[in-house]
């Protein structure tokens, strides 16, 4: 059988720099195909030629048999080539039927709109994948798993013969994740191939077909899922060997001392509404103590707490054995505590401002001199970070937006690491991340910690908070229900935990 997609050769520049040298890629019919690399690695840029919003400079694509040489996304619907992003582009405040039918409406008497028909189709679509769902409530009113459902469904409506699906669960709990898979092998079965873009490499042994891996804008691999392991797939991005990436481990978290003394935060029963009512911890210098739970826990809200977004309705907190209770976040941070946001794009950075702003937004007060910024001071300590972190940017003043995901969240923490803080809150540190950007900001982290400073994590991948944190307190339903501590941190002993009071509210 023929492929449904073989690009081939393809050559990207921008303003003379290679983005795209040799990249190749080829989708069966009805595969789920992974295509993986860290950040930079030329994936993004591949799609978009894919779906027509860069045009190659060489090479070809053919696709469905024929040649194609889409100049927009809206040929690329036209042809059958279905993109989901991970920022979803639908309209919340409208309903869910009319975001599946945007643009293909059905119509009576040639002009008015067929509501009735709309929402049968809408509903028959979402039936495919067993989903019944109040179609004429706006999206906005479901959860981001459904809102993910009603991009696939409105792909599907569309007839695509390819649904490209760009990280589909980073925002996602394991239930949700589960009937996503469910909806893509649904896509597969049906004879629709996904082309499925993950930084979450786990997830591509349970519904890949094949894996294409990219590094440096080149297609440096491509393997049967069943022939391959996880360390092949870091080792192939990283163009590192196999055998010593396994001796160094996966995690650059791990590490530490065992014992600590010295108490620099205790909080104490503290609540501020109902998705954080009970949350005790204790933070000591030199130490990461890792928040554990499923979404909706509330470990995001007890990270907001600290930091003074959230005002305490109950409890209290000391810091350095002094009564702390910030009334907004210029306090905590005055207080030397960072908190870096678990959404970078919405919460942390500033788009269309400069590496250099973005850095130093936090540091504003600090340096300014006779009621100006001090520029000099300014350049000198964000050439410091760029340097001290290894951020790849052209030069500071480069737009943020055009760093890749990794470049972006090393700089917001360095935003964070130049007000020079005892406290780091991180939440989802490496969320979206390439494995390689991945162990960077790991060591930076753990570099941080031994230094004598402390840190919070927040993360959903298990495998770091059971390497990287010395403790971990595990919360559910706004609130922390015990904590484990080494020599039993292990990933079996925090799914029980998990589970067991999972199980108690059932």
């Amino acid at each position: 059988m023929a492929p449904l997609l073989t690009m081939a050769g393809i050559k990207k520049h921008f303003g003379g720099v290679p983005a795209l040298r040799s990249a190749s890629l080829e989708v069966e019919p009805g595969e789920v195909h992974a295509l993986i690399g860290q950040n930079g690695a030329g994936k993004s840029t591949l799609i978009k030629i894919l779906t027509g919003l860069y045009r190659r400079d060489e090479g070809t694509v053919d696709f469905a048999g024929e040649p194609s040489h889409v100049a927009s996304p809206r040929e690329a619907q036209n042809a059958g080539i279905a993109t989901i992003y991970q920022e979803l582009n639908l309209v919340p405040l409208r309903s869910v039927s009319e975001n599946v039918v945007m643009g293909q409406e059905p119509r009576s008497f040639g002009f008015m709109i067929n509501w009735p028909e709309a929402h049968r189709r809408t509903r028959e679509i979402l039936a495919r994948f067993g989903i019944e769902i109040d179609v004429t409530a706006p999206l906005g009113s479901y959860s981001t798993a459904i809102q993910q459902l009603v991009a696939i469904a409105r792909a599907v409506s569309m007839d695509a013969k390819l649904v490209i699906m760009d990280e589909p669960t980073s925002s996602l709990d394991s239930s949700e994740v589960e009937i996503l898979f469910g909806v893509v092998r649904e896509l597969k079965s049906s004879g629709v191939s996904v082309l499925y873009v993950s930084h979450f490499l786990d997830e591509l042994f349970q519904i890949c077909d094949r894996v294409t891996i990219m590094r440096d804008g080149r297609t440096v691999g491509c393997q049967p899922i069943p022939e391959t392991t996880k360390l092949d797939l870091i080792a192939g991005m990283l163009g590192r060997n196999a055998e010593e990436i396994a001796a160094e481990g996966l995690t650059e978290l791990a590490g530490g001392r065992a014992a600590f003394d010295e108490v620099v935060l205790e909080v104490d029963k503290v609540a501020t509404g109902p998705r954080l009512s009970d949350f005790s911890m204790t933070l000591h210098r030199g130490e990461i103590v890792g928040l554990g739970g499923l979404l909706g826990s509330g470990r995001t809200e007890a990270a907001r707490s600290i930091f003074g977004l959230d005002h305490l309705t109950a409890g209290s907190m000391h810091l350095k054995g002094r009564e702390f209770e910030p009334s907004e976040p210029s306090v905590a941070i005055r207080s030397r505590i960072g908190f870096l946001t678990e959404d970078r794009k919405a919460e942390g950075l500033v788009p269309d401002m400069s590496v250099r702003e973005n850095l130093t937004l936090a540091l504003l007060p600090n340096l300014r001199k006779n009621g100006q910024i001090d520029r000099d001071r300014e350049k000198e300590l964000v050439g410091e970070f760029i340097q001290k972190l290894g951020i790849k940017t052209s030069h500071m003043d480069q737009p943020i937006r055009e760093l890749s995901g990794g470049n972006q969240q090393k700089v917001l923490l360095a935003r964070w690491l130049a007000t020079r803080p005892d406290i780091l809150i991180l939440d989802e540190p490496t969320r979206g991340v390439d494995v390689g950007a991945k162990r960077e900001i790991q060591s930076i982290i753990r570099k941080f910690v031994d230094d004598g400073h402390a840190v919070i994590l927040i993360s959903s991948e298990f495998e770091e908070l059971v390497e990287g944190a010395n403790r971990i307190v595990v919360m559910h339903e706004g609130k922390a229900v015990s904590e484990l501590t080494n020599p039993g941190i292990t990933e079996n002993a925090l799914v029980k935990a998990l589970a067991h009071h999972e199980e108690g509210t059932a």
